[in-house]
């Protein structure tokens, strides 16, 4: 997953982080991701989002809440924080 925005606080980028968390989590346990991908099927899933800038306080909340959830599902969440932009091949110039 990519935040391409600077982390700004509001409740807005938080529910649309949430809401991309979800649509993440429900493709790899409703068993999409097992027809997409099957020479995934038992690998350990990871969830990494790439973001500009670090999150801050609320963000890291908020991580870590959705770190001990999806942990019982046997999913990581990683954070990398990638200063030149969106991540690799985005193309945004950011």
């Amino acid at each position: 997953m990519v935040e391409s925005r600077p982390w700004d606080g509001t409740d807005l980028q938080l529910f649309q982080l949430q809401e991309k968390f979800n649509a993440y989590v429900s493709f790899a346990l409703d068993g999409e991701m097992a027809g997409a991908y099957p020479a995934l099927v038992d690998k350990r899933l990871r969830l990494r989002l790439e973001c500009v800038a670090p999150p801050n306080e609320t963000v890291l909340h908020f991580l870590e809440l959705v770190r001990e959830q999806v942990a019982f599902q046997g999913i990581d969440v990683e954070v990398v924080v990638n200063s030149d932009g969106c991540g690799r091949g985005c193309g945004c110039a950011s």
